[in-house]
């Protein structure tokens, strides 16, 4: 692991006695998520809002949490992932209330997720779906919190960076696989090596590209043949105004069908 993500996890231990102690609001209605893609659907898209990010450092802060969710929703995304993080990407749980307050979409939470209170704080404030990183999991802890995601009706994204770490999420029970381009050991980016992740995964699972899309013509690539869904992060949150930019990105996708 790197300095950062160890720095990360310690951070994410830290924190799980103030979430212990926290208040939470009472969840509302669960909103259906579905990232399969079927025969003659397009890539399905997920917009992502984050404040920061270690690599790119502060983004976009001209449209609030409520405004940039409802600007994905008009311009045709699939789902919002929210960062929910504090210290290192200026997120909030609080972030993930509000997205879903404006709009209508299921949204994903996305954190370094090592406990089953981290689950609890995603369902209460609005998630359908929660992402569970492998490199940050021992094998039982994964098994244990994509079966706690379930129980509590949210949708467990697992992501993963290699052939290694996805064996582990099938072993572990996992059905919805996120690649993540950027190598969580350095932060580059290593399209090839996504590809070849996404393309070894049982085309039965659900199968998503995560990181370094910033190019709409990006998705009429070979690499998104493999793919049901993709994420798309800080190409968007470079944006003031990120419809423009995602339209282009659904256009490309259903292009991809012809």
């Amino acid at each position: 692991m790197t300095d950062l993500l160890d720095r990360i996890l310690q951070s994410k231990r830290e924190e799980l006695a103030r979430l212990r102690a926290r208040r939470l609001p009472t969840p509302g209605p669960l909103v259906p998520v579905d990232l399969k893609r079927r025969p003659g659907e397009p890539l399905k898209l997920i917009a992502e809002i984050k404040l920061r990010s270690p690599s790119a450092g502060v983004l976009s802060r001209s449209l609030s949490v409520a405004e940039r969710a409802r600007v994905y929703e008009s311009a045709g995304a699939t789902m919002v992932s929210v960062l929910c993080d504090e210290p290192f990407f200026d997120g909030s749980f609080d972030h993930l209330a509000e997205a879903r307050a404006s709009c209508a979409l299921p949204l994903l939470c996305k954190d370094f997720v090592i406990d089953e209170v981290q689950l609890d704080s995603a369902r209460a404030y609005g998630a359908s779906a929660v992402l569970l990183i492998v490199r940050c999991l021992d094998d039982p802890t994964l098994g244990r919190l994509i079966a706690g995601a379930r129980e509590r009706g949210l949708l467990p994204v697992v992501e993963v960076t290699s052939e290694p770490e996805a064996v582990r999420a099938l072993g572990a029970g996992a059905d919805t696989i996120g690649v993540n381009a950027r190598d969580l050991n350095t932060l580059a980016m290593a399209p090839e090596r996504a590809a070849a992740v996404l393309e070894s995964l049982p085309q039965d699972l659900t199968r998503a590209w995560f990181s370094g899309l910033r190019d709409p013509d990006a998705l009429a690539g070979p690499a998104f043949a493999h793919a049901d869904a993709a994420l798309i992060g800080e190409g968007l949150m470079r944006q003031d105004d990120p419809g423009p930019l995602l339209r282009r990105f659904v256009q490309s996708a259903r292009r991809g069908l012809a």
